[in-house]
């Protein structure tokens, strides 16, 4: 699962995601949670970027707290889930990041928080898809979820998932307006490579989503984690 995240740096943000024309500013995040407005890309004419809630909540939702369980969707099922097929197929969104955390037991009930990104450190996307609710007084909230998959031979080693990292090759594929068969979403929801990634240990004060610090996405120790 990804239930953490952060956008750590953000010069040519507008640029890498080919967004023209933006009046939203992005600041740094290094402990993004649900719940909480993410930036996210979406497609049009041209690519946009809208400020939504973590946690889908579909449109035919009655209680809007539904999207605190619904911050994942698993690619295997996600064109057949009743909470997410209406969205994989003309919703589908780009999730800025530059790195996810992921605990890995410990001794006894410690759990240690891993950063995992990509060895350049750059800007990628996540595979997301998002929705819109609208409440009884026809307030609209714009909503998303991230993607995942099975992990690659490095994230395994802290979880049995992960989320799906884009290659830059299938961003436009996946934010196009076209339809997205089975084997397409299998293809470009395979594993990122692990050899293009690293995972370091970071401080524990990450897992409380009220925190917010650079020091978050910074090694704790000399322990990286790579292929």
């Amino acid at each position: 699962m990804c239930g953490r995240f952060a956008i750590s740096h953000i010069p040519g943000f507008f640029s890498r995601f080919m967004i023209h024309d933006s009046k939203i500013e992005i600041e740094p995040r290094y402990n993004i949670a649900p719940t909480q407005d993410v930036p996210v890309v979406i497609s049009g004419s041209e690519n946009k970027v809208v400020m939504m809630r973590w946690g889908l909540v579909p449109f035919w939702a009655k209680d809007p707290k539904i999207g605190n369980r619904l911050i994942n969707a698993r690619a295997e099922t996600i064109a057949t889930s009743p909470a997410f097929r209406a969205s994989v197929k003309k919703r589908r969104c780009l999730v800025p990041a530059t790195g996810f955390y992921e605990w890995r037991k410990g001794g006894g009930r410690k759990k240690t928080p891993y950063y995992c990104h990509l060895k350049d450190d750059s800007l990628f996307a996540f595979a997301g898809v998002y929705d819109r609710w609208r409440s009884p007084d026809d307030t609209d909230l714009f909503t998303f979820t991230i993607v995942t998959t099975s992990p690659n031979a490095l994230t395994s080693r802290l979880h049995n998932r992960m989320p799906v990292i884009l290659r830059r090759k299938d961003e436009a594929d996946w934010i196009g307006p076209g339809l997205l068969g089975q084997n397409d979403i299998k293809r470009i929801a395979a594993p990122y490579p692990a050899s293009e990634m690293e995972i370091y240990p970071v401080s524990s004060l990450v897992g409380n989503p009220r925190n917010e610090s650079e020091e978050f996405v910074k090694p704790l120790g000399a322990s990286t984690l790579t292929l």
